[in-house]
C-alpha cells in the first residue's frame, strides 16, 4: 500500500507530466552523453567484441545529461557505418544490460555516427516525415564523450523496444521480428520454420510459424492478406521509402531494415528502421550497379512491381485497390512535404540546431563546408556520390508528377458529414460524403484504437440517406456500438483513389457518443496527489454524470479486461448526482469499505470499460503510459476527448497540459528513481529556485539554490523513502544502494 505520510499534510500538490522520453528526443535539444571505461584500450575492446561475439562491454558509468548510471553496457553497432579504423563509430548503449536501471523509462540508446551523411540531417528529417503516416521512432542529436575525450555529434534515434511497442501497439509480448540482415524479402520458403532462422531475427519468445504464415499468405492467398498484415501500414512504408529514395530498406537490394510486430488483431505491422541511408545515400535496388543521382531522381513509383523477390511489392500492388491506395499515399507524402519545399526549410532548421556542434566535432567525416552544401549540392566521397537533398528531391518531385500513375485523375471528396454529431450509444447514424469522379466509395470504421478498420460500401442510390440517386452524395448507416467511433472515407475509380482524411488509416475522424454517465478522469500512478479514506495513495477512476438527474449506479460494472467486462460491480445503492463526480479507488482491495475495485490500473496503459447492469457498454477509454501524479481525463469536462491533465480530483477538469507549458512551469522532474548515489532535480525554468531534500521524519538532508538542474549526492543516505521539495511541489523518491 502507498501509505499517507503526516509530513505532507496540508501541502497543495498540483502535479504535471513532463515526458522525459519526449524531452530525450526533443528536436531542439542536443543530449549530452558521457561514457567512462576502466580500460584505456576501450576502443580495441569494443572493436574486438564487434568483430567477434558482438557482446556488450561494461562501462564504469554512463552519464546522460548529468545523470550517472553505473555498469551500463556499451558496444559498437552498424554494418557499413562501422569500421575499426573509424575514430567515431556508431554506438548502442544498454543502461540495463548489467543491472536494472533506466533514464526515466529509456534503457536502449542508439547513436549513429554520420557516416556517408555530410548534411547530418537525413535521419532526423526522414523520421519526422515518417511519423506523420505510421508509427516511427523519434530522433534528434547527441554529443558524445568517452573517457573525457569528445567523440563528436551523433544522431540519437529511439530504439524499437518493448517500450516502443507498448506505446504504439498497447502490447509487447506478441510475435516480434527484426529484418536486419540482407535477404529479409518475405519470400515464402515453405512451412519448415527453420528455413526462416536466417536472415530474420526473432525478438520474441515465439513466432516463427506466424512469420512463415505471413510469407505463405503473401504468395498463395493474397485475398486474405488483411487478416495477417496491416496492409495500409505496409503501403505507407513502401510509399515513404520509394518517394524519399530510401533504398537501404525493403525496396532496396538488401530488403532489410524494418521490424514486424503482430498486434492484438494478429496482424503484422511493419516498422521502419535505420534511415541514415535515405535520400539516395544507399543507391542499389537490385543486383545491378549502383544508381547514379539522375537515375534515382527518376526511380519509378512501381519499382519491383514485377519482381518475385519483392513479394510485399509485387503481390500487394497486383491488387488494383491496393495499388490505387499506394499511389494515393505517395501523392499525400509528396504534396505535404515536398510540393511546398517544407522539407528543405526543415532541413535548414535542423542544421541551425547543430551547426556549432558540427564545427566542434573532432572526428567528423566531412568538412563544415560539405555539411552546409549537402542540403542542396552533391558531395563526392571517393567513388560514391552523396546527393544534395534538394538536387535529388526537386527533380524527383517533377518526375513523379509526370508519371502515368500520378497523372491519373482521382475522385474528389468534397465533404463528409454525419446525421448526428453526438449520438446515443447503441443507435445508428447516417454517414454521407459528397464525392465526384468515383466508381466506388467506402467507409472505414473501427471502435477502438486497438481494433482494425473494416471497410463497408457507401451508396449513391437514393436508398441510404444519400439524397437522390446519382447526385454524387454517397451514404451508409453506421452502428454506434461503442462510445467512440473512428472512421474515414476512401473513394476510387478505375484509375486512382483518395482518402479523407488523406493520412488515413493513420489519421481518422472520431464520432463521440452522448452519454449520461462517463469515465471522466483516471490516475494510474498516484504517488502524492490524493489519499483515499484509508490514507493510502491508490489509483482512481472518476465517473461524471452529464445529465440533469441523479443516477443509480448500483449493478454497473467496471473492468480492465475486455474479455471480462463484469470484473467489478458497483455496489447497490451507489448514486451520483446531476453534474456530479464519483471517485472509485482501483487498488485491488475490495475488502476495504467504500468503493474499492478488485483490480489495479497499469501505469503503462490499458483499456477501461464501464457497462450497465444489462452488460451494455456505456463508456470506455484506452489510455497510454502515464507518469506519476498525472491524470488522463476529458476536456471539456464530461464530454470532451481525453488528454493529459493536471489532476482535478473530484472536480471540473482543467485544460490539457501542453509540452510548452510543462517546459515553462515551475514544477520539477526528479530522476533517477530509485536512486543510489546521485539524484537530479530538473525544471524547465532558468530562474533561481530552491530545493530541499527531507527524510521521513521531516529532517532536512540537503538544501540549496539552482537554475534548471541540481544534482544532489545521496551516497551517504540510508536506504528508504525521501522527499524532494521545490517551490511548493513535493516528490517522493527511493534510495536503494
Amino acid at each position: 500500500m502507498k501509505k499517507f505520510l503526516p509530513l505532507l499534510a496540508g501541502i497543495l500538490l498540483i502535479p504535471f507530466s513532463k515526458s522525459t522520453a519526449q524531452s530525450f528526443y526533443a528536436i531542439d535539444t542536443i543530449q549530452q552523453i558521457e561514457v567512462l571505461f576502466a580500460q584505456s584500450n576501450w576502443d580495441y575492446i569494443l572493436d574486438t567484441a564487434k568483430q567477434g561475439s558482438d557482446s556488450y562491454t561494461m562501462a564504469t558509468w554512463v552519464k546522460i545529461n548529468g545523470v550517472q548510471f553505473d555498469s551500463a553496457g556499451v558496444k559498437y553497432k552498424g554494418n557499413s557505418s562501422y569500421n575499426p579504423n573509424n575514430l567515431k563509430n556508431p554506438l548502442h548503449i544498454e543502461l540495463d544490460h548489467f543491472k536494472q536501471q533506466d533514464y526515466n523509462g529509456i534503457k536502449d540508446i542508439k547513436l549513429s555516427n554520420g557516416f556517408h551523411e555530410p548534411s547530418s540531417v537525413r535521419e532526423v528529417l526522414l523520421y519526422s516525415i515518417a511519423r506523420q503516416y505510421m508509427p516511427a521512432s523519434k530522433a534528434n542529436y547527441a554529443q558524445v564523450s568517452i573517457n573525457g575525450s569528445l567523440m563528436g555529434l551523433y544522431t540519437n534515434v529511439e530504439a524499437i523496444t518493448k517500450t516502443f511497442l507498448d506505446d504504439r501497439f498497447y502490447s509487447d509480448n506478441n510475435t516480434f521480428v527484426f529484418a536486419d540482415n540482407g535477404g529479409c524479402n518475405l519470400v515464402y520458403k515453405g512451412n519448415d520454420t527453420t528455413q526462416y532462422y536466417s536472415p530474420y531475427t526473432l525478438k520474441s519468445d515465439h513466432g516463427w510459424n506466424n512469420l512463415a504464415s505471413l510469407c505463405g499468405t503473401l504468395r498463395n492467398n493474397i485475398s486474405s492478406i488483411e487478416n495477417i498484415l496491416d496492409v495500409d501500414r505496409a503501403l505507407w512504408m513502401l510509399a515513404f521509402t520509394n518517394i524519399t529514395v530510401t533504398l537501404d530498406s525493403y525496396i532496396g537490394q538488401s530488403t532489410h531494415n524494418y521490424y514486424l510486430y503482430q498486434d492484438h488483431n494478429n496482424r503484422f505491422n511493419p516498422i521502419l528502421w535505420d534511415l541514415n541511408g535515405g535520400f539516395g545515400v544507399f543507391s542499389k535496388i537490385g543486383m545491378g550497379p549502383q544508381l547514379n543521382v539522375a537515375q534515382m531522381q527518376v526511380l519509378q513509383p512501381m519499382v519491383h512491381a514485377n519482381d518475385t523477390l519483392w513479394p510485399l511489392v509485387k503481390n500487394i500492388l497486383a491488387v488494383p485497390m491496393y495499388k490505387r491506395m499506394y499511389i494515393a499515399h505517395l501523392k499525400t507524402i509528396l504534396n505535404e512535404n515536398f510540393a511546398d519545399s517544407s522539407y528543405y526549410f526543415n532541413a535548414l532548421h535542423l542544421q541551425g540546431i547543430i551547426d556549432s556542434e558540427v564545427q566542434a566535432d573532432p572526428n567528423a567525416f566531412y568538412t563544415h563546408s560539405e555539411f552546409l552544401s549537402n542540403i542542396t549540392t552533391d558531395v563526392i566521397d571517393g567513388p560514391k556520390t552523396l546527393p544534395g537533398i534538394t538536387n535529388l528531391m526537386e527533380a524527383r518531385k517533377a518526375f513523379l508528377n509526370s508519371t502515368p500513375e500520378f497523372q491519373m485523375v482521382s475522385p474528389v471528396i468534397n465533404s463528409v458529414s454525419v446525421s448526428d454529431t453526438l449520438p446515443l450509444l447503441n443507435t445508428s447514424v447516417n454517414v454521407t460524403a459528397n464525392v465526384t469522379n468515383a466508381s466506388a466509395v467506402f467507409l472505414g470504421t473501427r471502435y477502438s484504437v486497438m481494433d482494425k478498420f473494416s471497410r463497408i460500401p457507401m451508396f449513391d442510390d437514393g436508398l441510404h440517406a444519400d439524397g437522390s440517386a446519382g447526385d454524387n452524395v454517397y451514404g451508409t448507416s453506421l452502428p454506434v456500438s461503442a462510445t467512440a467511433v473512428q472512421y474515414y472515407i476512401y473513394a476510387e475509380n478505375n484509375n486512382a483513389g483518395i482518402f479523407s482524411p488523406q493520412r488515413a488509416e493513420y489519421e481518422y475522424y472520431t464520432l463521440n457518443t452522448q452519454r449520461g454517465i462517463v469515465i471522466n478522469e483516471l490516475m494510474a500512478d498516484n504517488q502524492l496527489t490524493q489519499p483515499d479514506n484509508y490514507n493510502e495513495y491508490n489509483d482512481w477512476i472518476e465517473l461524471y454524470n452529464n445529465s440533469a438527474s441523479p443516477l443509480n449506479l448500483g449493478g454497473y460494472f467496471l473492468s480492465d479486461e475486455g474479455s471480462n467486462p463484469s470484473k467489478w460491480m458497483i455496489p447497490a445503492g451507489t448514486t451520483i448526482g446531476p453534474n456530479d463526480f464519483l471517485i472509485i479507488w482501483t487498488d485491488s482491495d475490495s475488502t476495504q469499505s467504500g468503493l474499492h475495485t478488485n483490480f489495479k490500473l497499469s501505469a503503462s496503459g490499458e483499456r477501461i470499460l464501464l457497462s450497465n447492469p444489462s452488460m451494455q457498454l456505456i463508456d470506455e477509454v484506452t489510455y497510454p503510459g502515464i507518469n506519476a501524479d498525472v491524470t488522463y481525463g476529458r476536456y471539456p469536462n464530461g464530454t470532451g476527448p481525453f488528454a493529459f491533465l493536471a489532476s482535478s480530483y473530484n472536480a471540473v477538469n482543467s485544460p490539457p497540459i501542453s509540452v510548452n507549458e510543462i517546459k515553462q512551469s515551475r514544477y520539477f522532474n526528479l530522476y533517477p528513481n530509485p536512486a543510489s548515489d546521485l539524484i537530479t532535480i530538473e525544471t524547465g525554468s532558468n530562474e533561481d529556485q530552491t530545493y530541499q531534500v527531507c527524510n521521513l521524519m521531516g529532517s532536512v538532508m540537503a538544501e540549496g539554490m539552482f537554475r534548471g538542474r541540481a544534482t544532489i549526492n545521496i551516497s551517504t543516505y540510508s536506504n528508504g523513502i525521501y522527499f524532494a521539495r521545490s517551490n511548493g511541489e513535493v516528490k517522493k523518491f527511493i534510495v536503494n544502494h
